[in-house]
């Protein structure tokens, strides 16, 4: 090649710099489902039918689970935990959807026993046909690592996390005293064996950490309750709201950002959602969203 067709050749690639950039930047938007006005259940069937139907997510043969906020011996109206309704409608749908098995479970802050029974969750998944299980022990945890992870680059694991072919995260809403906000990505410290750890080494940064772990398939957020203060626990029902809302999403980050608005937090006053989209985990920008703003019934589209 000479000098005259060199120069040529690199002006071509040159005018086709910018083409490439743009489709760069039209990256598909990440969807988001908020309903509002209706039951956990009636919200979470129109909210699943607008992100494709359950079988979008689960697959017939595939093993699911679902990991709800079980963490408090609590009743379900004091907003600690998630709604029992929610968690039982989940696992029908994806029994209907020809899934193998539904497992359940939280490494819970109470005594297990307890939180399972009173929460109402553990009746409402074995109505289902779903399946309680354990996570009160090591041996349930298998050793994991994760080199992106800044903070918590190694963590126990719960092993029904690891062996599942789809992942369903379902925390509730609320506040929380040391991380600030209960949603998605703060769901995941029932996932971990030592807790502690997170705790003792930069919080917002091991929460973000441990969504590396395994990553939701789909996210609900529970905000038909929410505690809106004294959190995770609360210290009665003057803590809790009524919003009627869910969010849904394949991207925990987007669902999270949107959830800091019904708790009515700045987004940066909830480190940990940043630092996820960071990690590439989801995006925190509205900009770079799809938001479904829907009503569960009929009578309240009236």
């Amino acid at each position: 090649m000479n000098r005259r067709d060199f120069l040529s050749a690199m002006a071509g690639a040159t005018m086709a710099l910018p083409a490439l950039a743009v489709a760069s930047e039209a990256k598909a938007k990440s969807t988001v489902a908020v309903v509002r006005r209706g039951s956990p259940v009636e919200m979470f069937r129109r909210g699943i039918a607008a992100l494709g139907g359950i079988t979008a997510f689960v697959k017939p043969g595939q093993k699911v689970v679902v990991k709800p906020n079980i963490g408090w011996d609590r009743t379900p109206e004091y907003a600690a935990n998630t709604n029992p309704e929610l968690i039982g409608e989940i696992v029908r749908e994806c029994l209907a959807a020809g899934a193998a098995e539904v497992k359940v479970f939280d490494h819970t802050c109470n005594a297990w026993r307890k939180c399972y029974e009173n929460s109402g969750i553990a009746a409402a998944v074995e109505a289902a046909g779903g399946q309680m299980v354990e996570a009160h022990e090591e041996r349930h945890y298998r050793p994991q690592a994760r080199a992106q992870a800044l903070s918590m680059k190694e963590a126990k694991i719960h092993a029904a996390i690891l062996e599942a072919d789809v992942f369903i995260n379902v925390p509730i809403l609320k506040n929380h005293g040391g991380a600030k906000m209960t949603a998605g990505l703060k769901n995941f410290m029932g996932l971990v064996w030592d807790r502690q750890f997170m705790h003792r080494h930069n919080l917002a940064q091991c929460i973000a950490d441990a969504a590396l772990y395994r990553k939701p398939d789909l996210t609900v957020i529970d905000a038909y309750r929410t505690m809106q203060t004294n959190g995770p626990l609360g210290v009665g029902l003057g803590d809790v709201r009524e919003p009627h809302y869910q969010i849904l999403s394949r991207d925990i980050v987007a669902a999270d950002t949107l959830a800091t608005k019904l708790l009515r937090f700045p987004l940066d006053s909830v480190p940990y959602i940043a630092l996820a989209a960071k990690h590439g985990l989801g995006t925190n920008d509205e900009t770079q969203m799809e938001i479904l703003r829907l009503e569960a019934t009929a009578e309240a589209q009236a």
